[in-house]
């Protein structure tokens, strides 16, 4: 999703990415031919129009986000001007 502000947050889930459906038993292809696919949470990254990633202190992918996280960071990604503004937030 990428906002008037030029920055992008990606919320991801499913057997590849860092959430309660991560699964090495299930490939992305398989899980494509599910109707509903559901998840109790998600995997983030941010970025700018440079490319230049958000760095959350440990990895520039944040896994294993809540609902109410998620909407969190939407918001502070919304609201910031750039990366560094949402390092202070």
């Amino acid at each position: 999703m990428k906002f008037d502000n030029g920055l992008t947050i990606s919320v991801q889930i499913g057997t590849m990415n860092y959430c309660s459906r991560r699964s090495f038993d299930l490939d992305a292809e398989s899980e494509m031919k599910i109707h509903i696919v559901e998840s109790q949470d998600a995997e983030i990254a941010i970025w700018n129009e440079t490319d230049q990633w958000f760095d959350f202190g440990t990895d520039q992918v944040k896994g294993w986000c809540s609902a109410d996280e998620v909407a969190d960071w939407i918001h502070k990604v919304k609201s910031a001007d750039s990366l560094k503004d949402i390092e202070n937030t």
